[in-house]
Formats: structure tokens, sequence, C-alpha cells
């Protein structure tokens, strides 16, 4: 009887020290396995400080955090590979740095594939991706797809006419940015445009750039132009010319070439800063008809002012569908289109609902 009171006390004893300390690493979801969560619970025991240590194969013991909160947690992101087992030890400390109680424990973290928390961002991808492949095929299927008109394109045509009338030459500028901005290549779509234009009609096109990359594509795109109006002959390489990377040098000299040659047209499309209304007021004041397309909102005012036409931020880059009529641009612009409508509604429901006191939609939408 003496010693099953003796073993059922032992055990009794080591249950309850097993019990006084807890110590637990999950893996962090939803991410790329670049993390573990570590918890703990050391209030059966009269702790001061906790000191949580790591060791990685092939390594040393190093501390990766510190705490005097009894119960807390810490999210270890810190030179953690997915797939690598890491061996964790927890100490808790008196007031006098006396070491209570020691856990040790292992883990490893894991990549997820799929983040859960931004289920309606994928639902919301999906949408628009459905809708540009069924536009796309609907216009290669030969439907009219509407897009509505813009006048700084519609007039691109009677630019050019009033050019050859008057017998002067036709100024356009590709911006100030190089290759790299998606208003420079909006830009020179438009050229490839304007310059075919220019073939068939046997005017006159001056393109200054100051940009090198710039320069080469912009040649191409030209030389390309004359050849697919029937008129390679034409082409005049020293048409695209090169004239400084400096912004004010290359605004002086633009301005230079609109007081010498007197242009009939100038085109402004691309990428501008404070140089903008330095050109279009020079444009202005030589008499010549405008058109300007940026999408820089602080640019815009001065355009809108100083030029006939103004492409106003997405119509710049909707312009090479709406010239092309090419059935998967045409498509892409409506899908998108179909999404900014979406999205619309969405915003809509979600205001109405916020305002009732409803919040599941802001919930479900909430990207974390």
């Amino acid at each position: 009887m003496k010693k099953t009171l003796i073993f059922l006390f032992i055990f009794i004893s080591c249950f309850l020290f097993s019990q006084e300390i807890s110590f637990n690493i999950k893996d962090k979801p939803n991410d790329d396995g670049a993390a573990l969560i570590l918890s703990w619970d050391t209030s059966q025991i009269e702790a001061s400080k906790i000191i949580i240590e790591r060791k990685a194969p092939d390594s040393d013991l190093i501390i990766i955090t510190s705490s005097q909160e009894v119960v807390g947690t810490f999210e270890d992101g810190t030179d953690i590979d997915p797939g690598i087992e890491y061996n964790y030890r927890l100490s808790a400390l008196d007031e006098n740095g006396k070491v209570l109680h020691i856990v040790r424990t292992t883990a490893s973290s894991s990549s997820q594939w799929f983040n859960k928390k931004k289920i309606s961002l994928l639902i919301l991808a999906l949408l628009i991706s459905v809708s540009i492949v069924y536009y796309i095929f609907s216009a290669k299927s030969g439907k009219d797809l509407y897009i509505r008109k813009i006048g700084g394109l519609e007039s691109m045509d009677e630019s050019v006419g009033r050019a050859t009338e008057m017998g002067r030459p036709i100024l356009f500028i590709p911006g100030t940015l190089d290759l790299d901005d998606m208003q420079t290549i909006a830009g020179l779509t438009l050229l490839r445009r304007l310059a075919q234009k220019a073939a068939e009609y046997d005017a006159k096109l001056i393109v200054p750039v100051c940009r090198s990359m710039v320069l080469s594509t912009a040649k191409e795109v030209v030389k390309e132009a004359y050849m697919k109006a029937g008129r390679p002959d034409a082409f005049d390489p020293d048409s695209v010319f090169y004239l400084t990377d400096d912004q004010f040098g290359y605004v002086a000299g633009v301005d230079g070439i609109i007081v010498r040659e007197k242009p009939a047209a100038n085109f402004f499309l691309g990428a501008f800063y404070a140089e903008s209304l330095i050109l279009a007021e020079t444009g202005f004041s030589s008499g010549a008809i405008q058109t300007a397309g940026t999408a820089m909102p602080s640019q815009l005012p001065f355009f809108v002012v100083a030029c006939d036409y103004t492409l106003i931020g997405e119509e710049l880059f909707a312009a090479s569908a709406y010239l092309s009529k090419d059935p998967h641009q045409l498509g892409s612009l409506k899908g998108q289109d179909f999404g900014k409508a979406i999205f619309i509604v969405v915003l809509t429901i979600g205001i109405i609902l916020e305002i009732s006191g409803v919040h599941f939609l802001k919930d479900f939408l909430a990207l974390h």
C-alpha cells in the first residue's frame, strides 16, 4: 500500500509539472513558408521573463526573442526556409535570472499554393479574365463592339489634311520618358498611325526625341508605317532624330523647331512634366492645331487649356485599340471596361450595406 501511494504521488507530481508551461509552434497559414507562429503559456509558474532560442541544422543556437509576458505569441519570420526542421528552446526565468523551466520542441514550415484570405481577388480576376476572352471571341466573330468616340483621335485625319493643304510639317513628341514607360509605348503606337497617314498624304513628319531607345524604336515605327502605306521611298531617316537627354534643353530644342518650321499640327503624346505648358504654349502661338495626351494628372490641365484636343488618362492607352480595330485589343479593352463596371456595382452595393450596418461584403473583400 505504501509503495502504491508513493508511485501515485510521483505520477501526479510529474503530471502537474508537465502542465506548468505550454510551448507550441505552428506553421503560419496562407504564406510562402517563410514564417512560424510561436505561442507560450507560463502562467502556472512565477516566471518574470521568457527567452526563446532557435537552432537550425549546421548552425549555433541563437536567441530570436525575449518577453516578460507570461502568455504571448511571436512570429518567427527571420531566415526561415520551408521544409527545414528547426529546434526551439524556451527558457522561463525568475526575477533574478534563474532558469525555472526549459521546454524544447521542433517545427518546420511549408508553403501554401493559395492564400485563402484572397478568394475574393481570385473571383474578381476570373470574372474579368472570362469577360476579356468572351469579348475577344465576339470581336473575332465579327460582332461590332461599341467604343465611344474620342475627339483627339477622330481629328487626326483633319490635322494631317490641314498640314498637307498648308504645305507645312507635322510635329510629333513621344514624351520625355524612356521606352520602359507605358505612356511612351502608347505614344509610339499612335505615331505608327500618324506616320501612315502622313505617308498617304505626302506630308512632312518631324519627330525629335530625347532618349536613345525611343530614337531607335520611333525610326522603325515610322519606317514600317511608310512601307505599309506603300511609300517606302518617301521615308526620310532624318525625320526622326535625337536632341538631348536634358529636360529643358530638349524643350528649348523643340520650341526652336516650332518657331522655325511652323508645323501645322502638333502632337504631344506620352509622359510629360513641367515642360508640358512650355511646349503647348509655343505651339499655340504658332497657330498649329494641337492634340495632346498623357496620364500625368498634374499636366493635364495645361494641355486642356492650350491644346485643341486632349486624351485624358486611359484614352491614351485605349487609342491603339480604337484606331486598329484589332479583335484582341478591342476584346481586352471591353473586358477591362466590364471589370470597371463590376467594381462600380460592388462598391455601390458595399456602401449601401455598410450604411445599413451589414458588413459581410466588406469582410469578404478585405485583403489581409
